[in-house]
This record gives structure tokens, sequence and C-alpha cells, in this order.
């Protein structure tokens, strides 16, 4: 049974619109990638996803019409969002961002800096002064003291340097493997998403131009809709 289903999915502007008929599902447990160039739709589809955005169409999750839901009860159902820029609370130390999100459940404090030990030895430091990949590790931190069964991560490793891009790939690899929530995660890079995403969706000029397991995808489809 699917936990998240788009249903035709437009998404508007003003009088621009971004997204023309959107459809896909994501399974409870399953982890799928969002694909495509700069500009196709990707943010708007999680904008849409996490009430941001007017739709039309249907968007249902966990039997929820999350069409009909403001953002913060949309949240409530259990999505968390790791947003593109991190978007730490500056002023907040670690521990503060940490403690504003959290909800009850498995991830609290102890269990995020079991994923990210970093996080641990800072968590009185104010998150403007952390590092850009240490930031990234606490708005992953933060979505998960939420306890959500979706988890969208939204370019999470964008501007990284390598190493430290490794190291959030190795997390969320490892969440996909224990934590048995859905995961969708939106990046550039085929090589680290097929090896945490069970399928892909891409996008071209705000629709669905393919979607299927990785193993699927062809050269063509690469070079056509993702530049590679």
């Amino acid at each position: 049974m699917s936990l998240l289903t788009l249903d035709s999915v437009s998404a508007r502007y003003g009088a621009s619109q971004a997204l023309f008929g959107v459809s896909f599902a994501l399974a409870e447990g399953e982890a799928l990638a969002l694909m495509g160039r700069n500009g196709m739709g990707k943010t708007t589809t999680v904008r849409a996803i996490c009430r941001m955005v007017a739709t039309g169409g249907a968007i249902d999750f966990a039997g929820h019409d999350l069409t009909r839901l403001k953002p913060h009860r949309a949240a409530r159902l259990g999505i968390g969002l790791v947003p593109e820029g991190r978007r730490c609370f500056a002023d907040l130390t670690v521990d503060e961002n940490l403690r504003a999100a959290a909800r009850p459940g498995p991830w609290d404090s102890a269990a995020v800096a079991g994923l990210f030990p970093r996080l641990a030895e800072r968590q009185q430091q104010v998150a403007r002064s952390l590092s850009g990949g240490e930031q990234q590790m606490l708005a992953i931190a933060r979505a998960l003291m939420t306890n959500p069964r979706l988890m969208i991560l939204d370019e999470a490793t964008e501007g990284l340097a390598p190493l430290i891009r490794q190291e959030i790939w190795g997390a969320i690899r490892r969440l996909k493997a224990e934590s048995g929530m859905a995961l969708l995660v939106i990046d550039k890079s085929p090589s680290e998403l097929s090896s945490v995403c069970d399928r892909a969706v891409v996008l071209e000029r705000g629709a669905v131009a393919w979607q299927g397991r990785f193993g699927e995808m062809t050269g063509a489809v690469k070079q056509q809709f993702l530049g590679i």
C-alpha cells in the first residue's frame, strides 16, 4: 500500500504554472529519487507535498487528503523535511535546534548523535558557527527529531566537500537500511542515488518524463533529461 500518492498534481506561482499533472506513489519504507535538471519542478513538488504552494489534483498521505491541510497539519501526520539550503535556526544552539523540532518517538538527541557524532560535540554551539557540512547534518537531525514516517531530503549534499558528501550519503544509506521510514531524495547524482533508492522519478518542465527502477534507466534517458 502506498504511503504517499500524487495524482495529476499541478501547481502555480501566480500566473506561472510550474507542475503539470505530476503523478507517482511511494510505499511505506521505500526510498524514491526525484530527479531532473535545475528548474524542472523538483522543489515545487516538495513544496506541494508539504503544502507550501497551492495545488490542483490529489495528494494522499497515509489516507489523509493533504490538499485540505495547512503545512503544520501535514507535517504532524509524519512528514519530515530537510529543505534546500539547510535553513537551521541560526541564533539557536545545536541542542535548541533539535529540541525545537522534537516529537515523541525513537529519534531523540541520543539517536541523532549516534548518526552524527560531531553534533554531540557541538551541542552548545550556535548553528551559524557550524561548517556547511555540520549545518547539513543538523538539518537532517532536526527533521529526524520530528519522528517522521516520510523524510524528504532536498539537495542534502549540494555544495559540500567530497568527504562530507560521503558522510551524508552514508547516513542516508543507514536510514534506508535501519529506520523503516520512507525517503524521498532529491539530488543530481545517479550513482549516489542508486545506492539508496529503489526507484526514480524524472521531471522535465514540471511533468513526469520517466519513472522506473534504476536498473531500467538507460543512457538515453540520462542524457536527454539529466544532461549526463
